[in-house]
């Protein structure tokens, strides 16, 4: 399975968000010097959900990046993360990918 498959399934699984967005970067940091130069390795996730309710930023990222160790410690280099819950806005970045 490729990793955004791998991100997609274990965010699905643990999140069940409303909406998941998982948009690989990779191709435009291709040439920074700590890229790892695989076509699996920059992603920007937006995941809303309703377990981020009641909780920080903070913790919400801690969750997902939790979630998804085993990739950030086997090639994943970069994550951006946009964690809301329902009923929050959305950043206006994502409002225009849905």
């Amino acid at each position: 399975m490729s990793v955004t498959g791998r991100l997609r399934e274990k965010l699905m699984i643990a999140l069940k968000p409303t909406r998941l967005d998982i948009i690989n970067e990779s191709e435009l940091h291709a040439s920074h010097r700590n890229s790892p130069g695989t076509d699996e390795s920059h992603f920007r996730i937006l995941v809303v959900s309703e377990a981020f309710s009641g909780k920080s930023r903070i913790e919400r990222h801690r969750l997902v990046n939790d979630l998804l160790k085993d990739e950030l410690a086997g090639g994943v280099h970069a994550l951006a993360l946009s964690t809301i819950a329902p009923g929050e806005a959305l950043p206006k970045t994502a409002a225009s990918h849905g």
